[in-house]
């Protein structure tokens, strides 16, 4: 029998007999299995210890599945992940697609066809070819991105902006990349906080509010009546590029 590459795999699973069950089979098919058992610990799994691969719930005790998944495809469009969740409605299924989920098997499932879809993704990534996932679907818009005169330069870390040169921290850049993959959509300050720093409650909301101050004043003309990154009362924020 042709020997299994020896691959990671990341179970974020809030279930811990589900969670077990898998990563035993999983062991037996050759891969190094992990777990987490909420939202934040899975996203902390993930920065350290870059799986290959990642089954994921969705309902989880911290930060939803749906959140990490936006999360991670922040970054990496390329890591294959398969949801393994109850929540078979169509409306999840969309949504899971529409973020960048690769899989979708619903609970009850079964273990032969999950490890089947599991190898799938596995090999359908080998084919992928190493390529780099860095900042990943803002690569249909390429290395910068530019608006109203500013341009974000997504490899250097730098805008050139009003106040001529600016050096970006990675969270700035984080938060940049998230308005502009979702431009023209409002986005509230919850989800704001989910995507970009996988809040689990701690995190104060003022956080994004400071932010949007620093990004007003590097881009906007006249930062008290910002034009691309405006406000809606009591509820978030909306990037306009084309204001």
């Amino acid at each position: 029998m042709k020997d299994t590459v020896r691959k990671r795999i990341l179970i974020i699973e809030d279930d811990a007999h589900i969670a077990e069950g898998l990563r035993l089979n999983l062991s037996l098919k050759g891969h190094d299995a992990a777990i987490a058992l909420d939202g934040p610990s899975g996203l902390r799994e993930w920065k350290e210890w870059r799986p290959d691969l990642i089954v994921l719930d969705i309902m989880l005790p911290g930060i939803d599945g749906l959140s990490i998944l936006r999360n991670i495809r922040l970054e990496d469009e390329r890591l294959p992940i398969l949801i393994l969740s109850a929540k078979s409605e169509p409306e999840y299924r969309v949504k899971g697609l529409a973020y960048g989920v690769d899989d979708y098997l619903s609970k009850p499932f079964n273990l032969d066809e999950f490890l089947l879809r599991v190898e799938r993704l596995l090999t359908r990534s080998a084919w992928g070819g190493e390529g780099d996932p860095s900042w990943g679907s803002l690569s249909t818009v390429g290395p910068t991105y530019t608006f109203g005169g500013n341009t974000i330069d997504f490899e250097k870390f730098t805008a050139r902006c009003r106040m001529g040169e600016v050096s970006l921290t990675e969270q700035e850049i984080r938060l940049l990349k998230i308005f502009i993959v979702n431009r023209g959509k409002l986005l509230s300050r919850r989800e704001l906080l989910e995507i970009g720093w996988g809040y689990t409650g701690d995190t104060p909301s003022r956080t994004v509010d400071n932010f949007i101050v620093r990004f007003r004043k590097y881009f906007e003309d006249d930062p008290h009546q910002p034009k691309f990154f405006r406000s809606v009362r009591s509820v978030g924020y909306v990037f306009d590029h084309e204001a």
